[in-house]
C-alpha cells in the first residue's frame, strides 16, 4: 500500500497500535515508510520507551523533566545495552552472511513464586540452564545463606519496581548474569547483597536499600537506572572496567561509590564491549587557535588564545565603577605634599603660583628629548593607534579562555587522560543527600561524566596516587569542599559546573597534581580553588567567579600553574598566595574583585606573569608582609585603589608591567608600621591578632581563616599537619630567577593613574630602574619616607601633572641617569639627602631642580632646562656640592636665575657649572641638543649597576668658556661658574 493513499495523520493513528517488532519491519519496506515510522518519535516511540518495564525515563534521575533528542534513539540504546551480558560467545570471523545462520541459544523461562514451578529462588537456581530466564513474581524472597550463581542466568522481577524484593547475598561464579527490576535488601548475616570477582554482572532498573554491591577485578559491572538508597554503596576493587549509568545514589553513610586499587592485569570478556559503550569523549580535531599579531611597539602581546576586543573609554569605566566617586579624594591639589616645607620654600611656592596666574611660559627654546631609550613605548603603533603608555583610554584587548579542544591540542597528556576508559565509569548519575559521592584510592581509576553531586559532605575524593577524570559534572551544595585531591592524586577535571559549596570548590593538597580545564567554579562560600601542602596542578581556562573568598588560594608550599583563567566578581581577592605558597600564575584575566586582584604575603613567592588585573574595587596587586615573587609583564589597570601596593617588609620583583588608569597610586610602597595604612591594607589576621576588626578587612581574615579550617579538616581525616618536612630549600626555590636582597621595580610603565605614579613611604631600601612614569595626576615619583636608600636610576618621568620627582625631609635617595621631561611642576623637588647625578631635567613647568632643607646633597653632571623658574634652586641652609651641571635657558622672558642659591649659604659648594643663555638679538632658536650622551635614560645604562659602578663623570663638549661671576647667592668661598 502506498503511503500517499491515506492522509499522514491517519497513518500515524494506525501505526500507533503496532508493537515494536512490527514497527521495525515497517521501517524496512521502503524509504517513504521509514520516514513515516521515524515521524512517530514523540508519539509511539515515546510510548514504547516509557512503557518498557526494564528502563526509566532516558534522563532519569538527574533531569527527568527534559525530553531526549530522540525517543527512538533512546530506546535503541537501551536495547543494545541490555544485551551486553549475552555477548560473551566466540565472535565469528568468517563472512557476515553467516550471522543469519547463527544458532540462537535455547532459553527456558522459569517462574518463581507462590503457585509457580518454584517457590524459592534457591530452588530455581539449582535447575536453570545457561542463559535461562528466571521470572520472580511479586513478593519477598529471603535466603538464610549465601546463594551462588554457577551458570549464566537472567533474574527478572515481574510487575512494577518494588513488588519483588530479595533479602539475599549472592556470589557470582559464572561468566555473566543479568538482574532486572528487583529490590535488594541485606540479609541478617551480611550487608553485601551481590559480589563477583571474575564474571560480568548487568543490573537494570534495580534498587539497593541499605546494601552493598561489591565488584572485584577482573570482574566487571554494568548498572543502569539503579537506585542506591538508605546507606547503600558500590565498592569496586581493582576493577579493569565497570560502567554505572543513570543511577541514583542517596543517603549514604560513607562514599556512595568506592574505587580502590589499580586495575588488575587480567581482563574478562566484557571489557571490550563496555569500552565501546564508554567511548563518548569528543576526540575530533579542531583548528589550532590563532595567536594575536605581534606588536612592533615593544609592548607585550596579549596572552595566546581567543582575544576579545572590548572598546573601553574612560567614561565607560567611570560608569562601570560608579562614576568619579571611586576616585574622589585621590587627586592631588596644587602644592600637594605629605611632608613639611620650609618657610622660604612656601614663599617661593606662593610667588611662583602668582607668577603662573599671570603668564604661563612654554618652551620657546625647546631641546629635543623624545629619542631616549624608552621612547619606543610612546610611539604610534603600525596601525596608527596610540600605545598603552600614551593612550588616555584603558587597554581594549582582553583574552578569552581557550576551549577544551584547544587546551587538549596543546596538552597531549591531558588528551590521553580524557580518552582513557580504565577503571569505574560513572555517567549521568545523581549523588544527593549523603556523606560522600565517589572515593578513589590506592592507585584506583575512575571516570565521571555528566553526573550531578548535590547536598553531600563532599562530592569526589581522590587520594593515594589515584587517577580521576571528571567531565561535564555539576558539583554543588556540598557542606565541605566539592572535590578533594590528596597524596599524589592526578587526573583531568574539565567542563564541570562547581558551585555553591561550603568550602573550596576544589581542594588540592599533598602532592596532588591534577589538570583542571574549562570549568565554571563559582558562588562558593569560601574559595574557588585551594592548593596547599605541596599540592600542584595545572589550572587553565576556567571561569572562577563570585566566590566569597579568594578565587584561587595558594599556601603552605602549594605550587600550581594557574593560566588563562577568568577570575572575576569575587567578594575577596582574585588570587591569594600566603604562607610560603608559590605558583606560576600567567595569562589570567583577574577583574572586578572586591579586594586585591592578586594578594601575596607571608612568604608567598609566586611568578605572576602576563596577567590582566583590572576593574577591581580595591588594589590590583597587593604584596603584603614578607611577600615575595616575580611580578612581570602584567597589565594592571582601572582598579579603584592602587595599581600595585607593596609593604616595605616584602621583597618582590616588579618587571615590565603596565600599571595604568588606576584611581589611586600606580605603585605604592608603604612602611609596615604606617598607622594610616596598616588596618586598611594588612587587616587583622585571625590566629595572629584575633578576629576583631571591621568588615573592611574581611578578605584578609577570610583567606587566613580558610587555612585554619584546612587544618581542622586534616585532623578529622587523621592526616598530619606537618608541612615543614615538605618545604623546599630557599636555594632550590629561587634558583630559577634573579636573586635580590632589595625590592626591585624595573622596566614598568606607570601611566594615567589618579594620584602619584610611584609613591614611597618605606623603611626599607628600594631599587627603581628603567621605568616609564608618565601622565599621572600627581607627581611621577613621591618619596615621603625612606630611612634606607631609595635608588631611582635610568627612569623616564614624563608629563606628570604635579611634578616629576618629590623627595621629602629625612629621606635618602639616589637619582641617577633619569630623564625628567615636561612635567607640570618642578622636575625634582628634594628636601631629603642623597645624590642627583647625570639626569636630564628638561621642559618642566616649575624649577628644574629645587633643593631645600637638605643636609647632604650632591648635584652632579645634570642637564637642566626649565620652562620657567630656576634651573637649580637651593633654598635655605642646604649643605652639599653642586658641580659640572649644564643649565639651558628655556624662555626668553624667564627672568629667574638659572642657578639660584639663597644668600648667606656658606655650606654648599658650587663648582664648574655651565649656564647657556640665548642671544636675544638672534631670531632663530638656539641649536641646543642633548648629545654625548643622547637624552636619558640611556639604553646602555644597566639598571642593576650599583652607584660605585657608574663612571665618575661624563665628558661634555664645550666650544668656548667665558669666566664670569655667579648670578646669585654664591658665597665668597665658592668657585666661579661658567657661562657659554
Amino acid at each position: 500500500m502506498e503511503v500517499g493513499s491515506l492522509p499522514m495523520e491517519l497513518w500515524r493513528v494506525i501505526l500507533a497500535y503496532l508493537p515494536l517488532p512490527d514497527l521495525g519491519r515497517c521501517c524496512q519496506v521502503c524509504r517513504a515508510w521509514r520516514e513515516l515510522i521515524l515521524s512517530l518519535d514523540n508519539t509511539r516511540w515515546r510510548q514504547l520507551c516509557l512503557g518498557c518495564p526494564e528502563c526509566r525515563h532516558p534522563n532519569w534521575p538527574s533531569q527527568p523533566h527534559l525530553e531526549p533528542p530522540s525517543w527512538r534513539e533512546a530506546l535503541k540504546q537501551h536495547a543494545l545495552a541490555t544485551r551486553t551480558w549475552t555477548r560473551n560467545g566466540p565472535e565469528l570471523q568468517s563472512s557476515a552472511c553467516l550471522l543469519f545462520f547463527r544458532r540462537r541459544k535455547d532459553r527456558r523461562v522459569w517462574h518463581v513464586g507462590p503457585g509457580c514451578e518454584f517457590e524459592t529462588l534457591r530452588g530455581a537456581l539449582g535447575v536453570v540452564g545457561p542463559y535461562d530466564r528466571v521470572v520472580l513474581h511479586p513478593g519477598v524472597y529471603e535466603e538464610q545463606a549465601e546463594v551462588s550463581l554457577k551458570v549464566p542466568v537472567e533474574l527478572v522481577g515481574l510487575g512494577r519496581l518494588g513488588e519483588v524484593a530479595l533479602l539475599v547475598c549472592m556470589e557470582q561464579q559464572c561468566p555473566t548474569a543479568r538482574l532486572c527490576n528487583l529490590v535488594f535488601m541485606p540479609p541478617w548475616f551480611s550487608t553485601v547483597v551481590y559480589k563477583t570477582s571474575w564474571g560480568h554482572i548487568q543490573l537494570d532498573n534495580c534498587n539497593f536499600e541499605g546494601a552493598q554491591l561489591q565488584i572485584r577485578g577482573p570482574g566487571t559491572c554494568q548498572a543502569r537506572f539503579c537506585s542506591f538508597s538508605q546507606g547503600s554503596s558500590a565498592h569496586l576493587l581493582g576493577v579493569v572496567l565497570s560502567l554505572l549509568d543513570s543511577c541514583d545514589f542517596s543517603g549514604s553513610d560513607t562514599a556512595s561509590v568506592t574505587v580502590e586499587g589499580p586495575p588488575v592485569s587480567e581482563r574478562n570478556w566484557a571489557c571490550k564491549h563496555l569500552a565501546a559503550l564508554a567511548r563518548t569523549f569528543p576526540s575530533g580535531s579542531c583548528s589550532s587557535p590563532k595567536g594575536p599579531q605581534a606588536s612592533s611597539t615593544g609592548e607585550p602581546d596579549p596572552p595566546h588564545g581567543n582575544v576579545k576586543k572590548e572598546r573601553v573609554s574612560m567614561e565607560d569605566w567611570k560608569r562601570r565603577t560608579g562614576g568619579d566617586s571611586g576616585c574622589q579624594g585621590t587627586f592631588i591639589e596644587d602644592g600637594w605634599s605629605d611632608g613639611e616645607h620650609s618657610e622660604r620654600e612656601e614663599e617661593n611656592r606662593d610667588s611662583e603660583r602668582n607668577d603662573n596666574t599671570k603668564k604661563q611660559f612654554t618652551l620657546d627654546y625647546k631641546i629635543p628629548c623624545d629619542h631616549h631609550s624608552l621612547s619606543h613605548l610612546l610611539k604610534l603603533r603600525a596601525d596608527g593607534s596610540l600605545p598603552l603608555a600614551s593612550s588616555p583610554d584603558p587597554p581594549s584587548l582582553t583574552p578569552e579562555p581557550l576551549t577544551l579542544q584547544q587546551e587538549l591540542e596543546r596538552d597531549p597528556e591531558a588528551l590521553i587522560l580524557g580518552t582513557s576508559t580504565l577503571g569505574c565509569i560513572l555517567r549521568r548519575c545523581l549523588f544527593r543527600d549523603g556523606k560522600g559521592g565517589v572515593h578513589v584510592s590506592n592507585y584506583g581509576q575512575a571516570r565521571l561524566e555528566d553526573n550531578i553531586f548535590r547536598g553531600l559532605n563532599y562530592a569526589v575524593r581522590c587520594i593515594q596516587n589515584s587517577t580521576i577524570v571528571m567531565l561535564r559534572n555539576e558539583v554543588c551544595e556540598c557542606r565541605a569542599s566539592g572535590v578533594f585531591l590528596r597524596l599524589s592524586a592526578r587526573g583531568l577535571i574539565a567542563e564541570n559546573n562547581i558551585h555553591s559549596n561550603g568550602e573550596a570548590g576544589l581542594d588540592i593538597r599533598k602532592g596532588a597534581n591534577p589538570t583542571i580545564l574549562c570549568n565554571k567554579i563559582h558562588s562558593g562560600f569560601r574559595s574557588g580553588v585551594v592548593v596547599l601542602g605541596n599540592g600542584k596542578g595545572s589550572i587553565r581556562s576556567n571561569l572562577i567567579y563570585n566566590n566569597k573568598e579568594a578565587g584561587v588560594y595558594i599556601l603552605f608550599s602549594g605550587n600550581p600553574v594557574v593560566s588563562g583563567n577568568h577570575i572575576f566578581q569575587g567578594q575577596a581577592a582574585g588570587i591569594a598566595i600566603n604562607e610560603n605558597g608559590r605558583g606560576m600564575i600567567t595569562e589570567n584575566v583577574i577583574r572586578e574583585n572586591q579586594w586585591g586582584g592578586v594578594d601575596i604575603r607571608r612568604g608567598g613567592d609566586p611568578i605572576l606573569r602576563n596577567n590582566y588585573i583590572c576593574y577591581g574595587y580595591s588594589d590590583g596587586v597587593v604584596v603584603g608582609e614578607r611577600g615575595r615573587g616575580l611580578i612581570e609583564g602584567n597589565h594592571v589597570y582601572c582598579n579603584k585603589g592602587c595599581g600595585v601596593w607593596v609593604m616595605s617588609s616584602s621583597l618582590p620583583q616588579l618587571l615590565g608591567n603596565y600599571i595604568l588608569h588606576n584611581c589611586m597610586y600606580g605603585l605604592a610602597v608603604f612602611c609596615r608600621k604606617d598607622p594610616e595604612n596598616i588596618e586598611a591594607r594588612e587587616g587583622s589576621w585571625p590566629g595572629q591578632e584575633g578576629i576583631g576588626g571591621d568588615a573592611g578587612i574581611g578578605e584578609r581574615r577570610g583567606v587566613e581563616g580558610e587555612g585554619r579550617e584546612g587544618q581542622e579538616n586534616f585532623n578529622e581525616e587523621g592526616e598530619l599537619f606537618a608541612w615543614e618536612s615538605d618545604l623546599d630549600s630557599e636555594d632550590e626555590r629561587h634558583s630559577a630567577r634573579r636573586s635580590i636582597s632589595v625590592a626591585l621595580v624595573e622596566g614598568n610603565c606607570v601611566s594615567y593613574n589618579g594620584a602619584v605614579g610611584l609613591y614611597v613611604k618605606s623603611s626599607e631600601a628600594l631599587n627603581v630602574f628603567a621605568n616609564l612614569i608618565n601622565s599621572n595626576r600627581g607627581p611621577g615619583i613621591a618619596v615621603l619616607q625612606s630611612s634606607q636608600l631609595t635608588r631611582l636610576v635610568t627612569n623616564c618621568i614624563l608629563k606628570n601633572s604635579r611634578g616629576g620627582i618629590t623627595v621629602e625631609k629625612d629621606c635618602r635617595v639616589e637619582l641617577r641617569g633619569n630623564g625628567i621631561y615636561e612635567n607640570s611642576g618642578h622636575g625634582v623637588r628634594l628636601s631629603g639627602n642623597g645624590q642627583i647625578v647625570e639626569n636630564d631635567v628638561v621642559g618642566n613647568s616649575g624649577y628644574g631642580i629645587q633643593v631645600s632643607a637638605s643636609t647632604d646633597i650632591k648635584i652632579l653632571r645634570n642637564r637642566v632646562q626649565p620652562a620657567q623658574g630656576c634651573g637649580i634652586a637651593l633654598l635655605g641652609p642646604v649643605k652639599g656640592v653642586v658641580h659640572d651641571n649644564i643649565l639651558f635657558q628655556g624662555h626668553p622672558e624667564n627672568k629667574k636665575t638659572l642657578l639660584h642659591m639663597d644668600p648667606g649659604n656658606e655650606s654648599c659648594v658650587l663648582c664648574n657649572n655651565s649656564i647657556l643663555r640665548h642671544n636675544n638679538s638672534c631670531t632663530s632658536a638656539p641649536p641646543w641638543v642633548l648629545d654625548n650622551p643622547p637624552p636619558r635614560p640611556l639604553a646602555s645604562s644597566h639598571a642593576g649597576l650599583s652607584s660605585s659602578q657608574y663612571p665618575s663623570r661624563l665628558g661634555i663638549s664645550m666650544t668656548a668658556r667665558v669666566g664670569a661671576t655667579v648670578e646669585s647667592g654664591c658665597h665668597s668661598g665658592s668657585m666661579f661658574c661658567s657661562i657659554l
